[in-house]
């Protein structure tokens, strides 16, 4: 079962349902009949309003975000599909805080509800820095299925990397 790398810390019993549903060759349909279409958030540009937007609706009095990128690196080098990062520099007798978001280009081409679960999860970070329980009930507040859609990204993830593009 390395194969499902992306669902290593799930239950025995949940990774066989995943497993049988890949040697059955089901996964895509199932994928395709829950998430049909992909979001049209293909720029910078664009994922920074977007971004910005929820930011906005649910953490407005936290820190602004000075930049939000689709990264293409961003997989490989830190094993990780969205990161954010927090520099402090001076700036004469002031220290600065700027807060960036970079998203796995693998992001550019799937579902919106996918997308919007990644940009959640960074967003969440802008308060809670750990994955511990006030981080994800602040994950749950601005996505209530974020769980499900977590999930389901880690199985759409486990296709791509066993059968390639689905989208």
């Amino acid at each position: 079962m390395s194969t499902l790398k992306y669902l290593a810390n799930y239950s025995p019993s949940v990774t066989e349902q995943v497993q049988k549903l890949i040697d059955s060759g089901k996964l895509a349909e199932r994928l395709l009949k829950k998430y049909p279409i992909t979001h049209d958030i293909r720029t910078d540009k664009a994922l920074y309003a977007y971004t910005l937007e929820l930011k906005n609706q649910f953490l407005r009095q936290s820190s602004p975000l000075s930049k939000v990128v689709y990264d293409d690196k961003l997989d490989v080098l830190h094993q990780a599909l969205g990161l954010h990062t927090f520099v402090s520099r001076v700036q004469g007798g002031n220290l600065k805080a700027k807060n960036e978001i970079r998203i796995g280009s693998v992001f550019k081409n799937v579902p919106p509800e996918f997308l919007r679960m990644i940009v959640v999860h960074e967003l969440a970070h802008l308060r809670e820095k750990q994955h511990n329980k006030a981080f994800y009930k602040l994950c749950e507040y601005m996505e209530p299925s974020y769980h499900q859609l977590e999930f389901d990204t880690r199985l759409y993830l486990t296709y791509l990397d066993l059968m390639g593009k689905l989208y």
